[in-house]
């Protein structure tokens, strides 16, 4: 496979970014790294590198992170990881390696909407929103069910709410792509179940029966697991049959619930 690029842009504001994205052969590129997998001929790459997108902002309320963070800069970025007490951290550090998380960006993670996307899963787990230059801000989890269109992802603004975070994936081997990903969050008293690489895209899973209305039990992990694996639909393809991710969301889930709990 092979990409042909005819022209190489780096805009000067987001306004020329956007109107040359309006053209349905041009790309942001990002870190380029899944984009070039592809194949054909983009008319115009678009680099958004002298845009000061590439920063991560922390304030008392929230984090604003530009989409040409990279993955490194999560995985190392201290406030972030005492926030969600180093599940941000545990979230990428097996994507490939160091060198590839250098260069592949939150932007480009999130844009794609990838199924197999740690990413998605664990910003799925926070209070997370995003900024697009004509669509305004708008919740991640209704980002992550729109379609692809010509708009830019901007940044991404987590906000500080009260809670605890757990982060886990099954891999048939380290920094493969992931068999399931699976990120817990209790957020100012609700619980969420995040599951990815199902092998779609990652979906939330809230406690809308209430199995977790009188806190962590080995008990009420146990049925809230069986939900979450009753309710999520999976498939099969190279790295795992639908049964087998089933049976993942149910142990990832459980396991990790009790780890929110401190029981593990």
């Amino acid at each position: 496979m092979i990409m042909n690029i005819q022209n190489y842009v780096r805009p000067q504001s987001l306004e020329e970014a956007y109107t040359l994205n309006q053209n349905r052969r041009s790309r942001i590129i990002g870190g380029m790294l899944w984009l070039k997998m592809g194949r054909g001929t983009v008319s115009t790459a678009i680099d958004l590198c002298d845009l000061g997108l590439d920063t991560i902002e922390e304030t008392q309320d929230q984090f604003s992170i530009g989409a040409m963070v990279t993955l490194r800069q999560l995985e190392l970025h201290k406030g972030l990881n005492d926030y969600t007490q180093g599940a941000m951290a545990q979230s990428v550090q097996d994507i490939v390696g160091v060198q590839f998380r250098n260069l592949a960006t939150l932007g480009g993670s999130l844009w794609g909407r990838f199924g197999f996307s740690d990413v998605l899963t664990m910003f799925l787990a926070m209070d997370t929103w995003v900024e697009l230059y004509k669509g305004g801000i708008l919740p991640l989890e209704r980002f992550a069910s729109m379609k692809h269109d010509r708009d830019i992802l901007v940044r991404v603004i987590v906000k500080k709410a009260p809670g605890r975070f757990v982060y886990r994936a099954m891999r048939n081997q380290r920094t493969d792509f992931p068999v399931l990903t699976c990120a817990l969050s209790r957020l100012e008293g609700e619980y969420r179940a995040v599951l990815g690489a199902r092998p779609g895209r990652a979906m939330v899973i809230r406690d809308s029966g209430g199995l977790l209305s009188e806190g962590i039990t080995g008990e009420s992990a146990a049925a809230f697991a069986a939900f979450a694996a009753e309710t999520v639909p999976t498939g099969g393809n190279l790295r795992g049959s639908a049964a087998y991710r089933t049976h993942l969301i149910r142990v990832l889930t459980q396991r990790s619930l009790l780890e929110l709990g401190g029981m593990e």
